[in-house]
């Protein structure tokens, strides 16, 4: 690299993507590491599919050294995965205030992973939205729509302003299920458009969005969450494969939801309403 006179190049970034002409220009990103992040959003319990309580993952969170952890549980449409409804996610919504007002080590969001139905509208009512502090929004059903009709069903989802994220976006599990028909750059613009952040799934059957999607969304202006999409305490750390992927696409800490402190986020949230 001196020879040549290049910065020197993170392994991830070797691809011929734009890294050698970056390390010219001594331009190349400032990765992120895993110390960077401070907590992560999408956590599920027993209350749907979880294997783990809600404080046992609380319990995993704190362990971690993470500053808040996000539950978003199923709702209702995804009663494969015993979705709660509206009464059921209230009393989890009550449970995590409880649980808030005596933890002193980190603090707990409610939040829900809210389906979205097959038309582009969303499985609760905007009033049920608003009482969370956070939103996923996912896809769990009819997977064969062209992509047209795909695309405009994720972009009328994510329009709606109480959507914080859009979780594993192109639906692939790999070496399982190949990713649905979609017009990837309109719905990063779209994301760009209503600031709406795009989940970097971390659950290593998922990797979704494809680093290469990554690259794109941060030259597009879209910022990005990292989420482990846990079922268990030990999936928590699903986190560190999230950050892998995320170096590959060239992100640094300040394009990542996650690496704000508990303190910069609830300003940031704060500014939402």
């Amino acid at each position: 690299y001196r020879a040549l006179d290049l910065d020197p190049i993170e392994p991830e970034l070797r691809e011929n993507h734009g890294e050698i002409e970056a390390a010219e220009k001594h331009a190349l990103p400032r990765l992120i590491e895993w110390s960077n992040l401070r907590g992560a959003f999408h956590n599920h319990t027993t209350a749907s599919d979880g294997r783990s309580t809600l404080e046992d993952m609380v319990a995993a969170a704190k362990e971690l050294g993470l500053e808040y952890l996000g539950i978003a549980d199923h709702s209702k449409a995804s009663f494969q995965a015993n979705g709660l409804d509206e009464k059921r996610l209230a009393a989890q919504v009550a449970r995590i205030a409880e649980i808030n007002a005596v933890e002193k080590d980190i603090h707990i969001f409610a939040g829900t992973e809210c389906d979205i139905l097959k038309d582009g509208s969303l499985d609760f009512s905007n009033e049920v939205l608003a009482s969370l502090d956070y939103v996923v929004a996912s896809i769990h059903s009819s997977f064969t729509m062209p992509a047209a009709e795909m695309t405009k069903r994720i972009i009328r989802a994510i329009e709606n302003p109480h959507i914080t994220m859009l979780a594993h976006p192109t639906g692939r599990l790999l070496l399982g299920r190949e990713p649905y028909q979609l017009d990837i750059p309109a719905i990063l613009d779209a994301a760009a458009a209503t600031g709406t952040y795009i989940e970097l799934n971390a659950n290593p059957r998922r990797l979704d969005l494809d680093w290469r999607h990554v690259h794109r969304a941060k030259d597009k202006g879209v910022m990005l969450v990292i989420g482990p999409d846990a079922h268990s305490v030990d999936e928590i750390a699903n986190t560190e494969y999230g950050v892998g992927i995320a170096r590959k696409g060239w992100l640094e800490p300040e394009n990542l939801l996650n690496c704000m402190t508990l303190a910069q986020f609830k300003k940031w949230k704060k500014n939402l309403i």
